[in-house]
């Protein structure tokens, strides 16, 4: 009798709580998971780091593809263009406009599905969220679709029998994450996500008051070490 189960999977990750908790899921439903990461000139580059850290907890292998350049040519993003401010306060569509980076998950997913053709793996996953859709096009519904086809019939004759696109969360919430992540045993303290980089997470950026809001709505204990609460408790 042939398995239904996957055998692998290649994931698109960084070293934050969405792409984390893929990982493990993926793991708890039997797929041997391989990280793919990009070095694409983010400003915040220490979560690479930290997806090692990911990597080696959950004992999977990880490899970093070398971007770097990429980051001077995507311009205007607070992400890539230290010129531009990442913003703080509440993530809203308005004022997370800026961290857009033009086309970065269709970049990241196309070399991705090179690398799953290439591993014979039957799933390439990437940990978009419905929180994401309202301010990043390529986290949303129509662009999963869309590119499934596309990868489908790019590598048409290739692709592991049963490949698909999967993003497990791309209906859930944030806070959704947060629970799932807490049940799978996920090591939350080893994830990033601000965008300011450093080496303590500001806790005022939009990402990091995203990330504290899950938590909070989830009820499940946030490890993370923030700047902004060291600044209050030394008052």
């Amino acid at each position: 009798m042939t398995s239904s189960t996957p055998k692998s999977a290649v994931l698109i990750a960084s070293g934050g709580m969405d792409s984390a908790v893929t990982a493990y899921e993926l793991r708890a439903r039997g797929s041997e998971v391989f990280l793919l990461s990009f070095d694409y000139g983010q400003r915040h580059r220490v979560e690479l780091d930290h997806l090692m850290q990911v990597a080696e907890r959950l004992d999977v292998p990880h490899e970093t593809v070398d971007l770097s350049g990429l980051g001077r040519l995507l311009s205007g993003s607070a992400l890539t263009d230290t010129s531009v401010a990442v913003p703080d306060g509440h993530y809203s569509d308005q004022s997370m406009r800026s961290t857009v980076v033009p086309n970065r998950n269709m970049i990241m997913l196309s070399i991705a599905a090179g690398v799953a053709v290439s591993r014979g793996a039957d799933i390439l996953a990437f940990g978009a969220h419905a929180g994401d859709h309202p301010i990043y096009p390529d986290c949303r519904p129509a662009f999963f679709e869309q590119l499934g086809k596309v990868i489908q019939a790019g590598n048409d004759g290739y692709l592991a029998p049963g490949f698909r696109l999967e993003a497990p969360f791309l209906y859930l919430t944030k806070a959704d994450i947060a629970r799932r992540g807490h049940e799978l045993g996920v090591p939350f303290e080893l994830t990033w996500s601000c965008y300011k980089g450093g080496t303590v997470q500001c806790g005022t950026c939009g990402t990091c008051v995203e990330r504290k809001e899950a938590f909070a709505l989830a009820g499940v204990a946030d490890p993370t070490e923030y700047a902004d609460l060291d600044k209050e408790s030394s008052r």
